[in-house]
């Protein structure tokens, strides 16, 4: 598979300082939530994402090859590999443009410097839907609990995955959480979130299949008041924009929510299925017209090739992404950075 020969000197230094620990007495910095290295994180994370890395990069060394300047027949060719990698159209529009604005690189560039163009214009693209929940969530706290999570999106997308996932982080993190069963349109849901807050421990608020989805996050949030809890964290029913009636449930339980406090919920968390490629963005675009979307989950990445549709998304909504799903274990929900999954998509192979 084709890697790009440099990364960006901050990576490049940090797996540096990570290799050389091993013959010296320093010790690698290690992710709280995993135990890995820097190094160790980059790596397993580029293999995650390893169908949509062969998806993007797989032909781009031989299209690069010999090049000594960008010209419209190589933008030609590079527009069909980024459209294969479920790009979308205006994202793609938006990654030649940017290279057409290099003039330097139409009088003179090697194959290293169109490759490292595209990098950089890659995670520029990306770069301002880094907004860390974490951090929000920390800067609320300061203020008052709860905080307030609504979880929303289709069926099938993993919103009830991504909640025990998010609670388990959370809790690692030494935050109290507790989780509202609101989906209470199939009975699965409500047993699977019971068996994740069983599972770390944490308690959830349910009622009966077929219950009043807005009573049981009104009670949830009213109970996490009570107890003095930092965070809650709901989930909904999965539905489509075209389902009216579920969508006016999902808009009664914002109303419902903001009797108890008028600033939530604090986040309403878009969970999307990267498997379905552009039909993701589509689901993000109605679903933030309809509640308002503030924050994206794209799961399911270690099982697509489809995952350049996180561009397309970047592209349109802007929408903070505040995690990726890249595999089945509960750190596997990972925290999105734009360095870190270009850098995993187009990074050094060799690193």
């Amino acid at each position: 598979m084709f890697g790009f020969g440099k990364r960006d000197k901050s990576v490049a230094d940090s797996d540096q300082a990570i290799a050389d620990s091993d013959t010296s007495t320093a010790t690698p910095e290690l992710n709280a939530q995993t135990g890995e290295t820097r190094g160790g994180f980059l790596s397993r994370l580029r293999d995650r994402l390893g169908k949509t890395r062969h998806a993007l990069t797989s032909g781009l060394g031989d299209l690069f090859r010999g090049r000594n300047s960008l010209d419209e027949d190589l933008l030609e060719e590079l527009e069909t590999q980024l459209l294969v990698a479920d790009l979308g159209v205006q994202a793609t529009t938006q990654v030649l443009n940017a290279l057409r604005a290099r003039a330097e690189l139409k009088r003179s560039a090697s194959p290293e410097q169109l490759q490292l163009a595209l990098r950089d214009i890659l995670r520029d693209l990306l770069a301002p839907c880094e907004a860390p929940l974490l951090t929000n969530i920390a800067t609320h706290l300061e203020r008052g609990k709860p905080y307030v999570l609504l979880v929303v999106g289709v069926n099938g997308a993993g919103k009830t995955t991504t909640i025990g996932k998010l609670a388990h982080r959370l809790q690692a993190e030494g935050r109290s959480v507790l989780l509202a069963a609101g989906d209470t349109f199939r009975a699965a849901a409500i047993e699977q979130l019971q068996t994740w807050g069983q599972r770390n421990q944490i308690p959830v608020i349910a009622q009966q299949a077929g219950a009043d989805s807005a009573s049981v996050i009104f009670d949830a949030v009213e109970s996490a008041k009570a107890r003095g809890v930092d965070i809650v964290i709901a989930d909904t029913a999965g539905r489509l924009h075209t389902q009216a009636h579920l969508m006016e449930e999902l808009k009664k339980v914002l109303r419902v929510i903001r009797k108890l406090d008028g600033t939530a919920p604090h986040e309403i968390l878009l969970v999307l299925d990267a498997t379905t490629g552009q039909n993701a963005l589509h689901q993000a675009k109605q679903f933030h017209q309809m509640v308002e979307v503030s924050g994206i989950a794209l799961t399911k990445l270690d099982g697509t090739a489809k995952g350049g549709v996180i561009f397309a998304i970047a592209e349109a909504l802007q929408l903070p992404i505040r995690f990726i799903g890249v595999g089945e274990q509960a750190e596997d929900l990972r925290p999105f950075t734009a360095d870190a999954f270009v850098d995993a998509l187009l990074g050094n192979e060799q690193a």
